[in-house]
């Protein structure tokens, strides 16, 4: 069982930056690969960015290559969401996600087996 608690959002004027955060719980978390979705107001939930379980691939929804990075600390059980250059329509409810041995298909919800709670970022104009 993995709990995943996100943090680091905020409200935040265009053109700004936010780093997210996604702690896991366990032992094991070198062992999942990780992902970012939003949900926006009225809106389906959608993809972000995902990582692999070993680091060494990532993959960005086409909105937000170029401006988003993640990254991760395995020492510390965090994967991290770097948002710069946000824009108003980045506004979103953030959703951090994990799943055992996850090395593709990042963008797909049924990839992934844990999820938190969200964190609300808020993009001014």
């Amino acid at each position: 069982q993995v709990q995943l608690v996100e943090s680091g959002g905020g409200l935040v004027q265009a053109g700004g930056s936010l780093r997210l955060s996604c702690a896991a719980s366990g032992r094991t978390f070198s062992n999942y690969g990780m992902g970012w979705f939003r949900q926006a107001p009225g809106k389906e939930r959608e993809f972000v960015g995902g990582m692999s379980w070993g680091g060494d691939s990532t993959y960005y929804a086409d909105s937000v290559k170029g401006r988003f990075t993640i990254s991760r600390d395995n020492a510390k059980n965090t994967v991290y969401l770097q948002m710069n250059s946000l824009k108003p329509e980045d506004t979103a409810v953030y959703y951090c996600a994990a799943s055992r041995w996850l090395s593709s298909l990042f963008d797909e919800q049924t990839s992934y087996r844990y999820w938190g709670q969200g964190t609300q970022v808020t993009v001014s104009s």
